[in-house]
């Protein structure tokens, strides 16, 4: 068993960026085509249904006392 708790320094692999440049009317287009399909109108109900889900309720903090 070995006692040595230095983690081994490997080199991690290299990342490499590209840049890409995009149209601007190109993806205004698709953004409009995206925003008129059903599929996105899916999407903002589940982002409703979803924050119904996290909404904070109106719950009483302390019980009431009993007389």
């Amino acid at each position: 068993m070995s006692t040595d708790s230095k983690p081994s320094a490997s080199p991690s692999p290299a990342i490499t960026l590209a840049e890409i440049k995009f149209s601007l009317p190109q993806l205004l287009a698709e953004l409009k085509t995206e925003r008129a399909a059903s599929a996105f109108a899916m999407e903002k109900l589940d982002q409703t249904e979803i924050g119904k889900l996290f909404k904070a309720k109106a719950a009483p903090r302390r019980a009431k006392s009993k007389k």
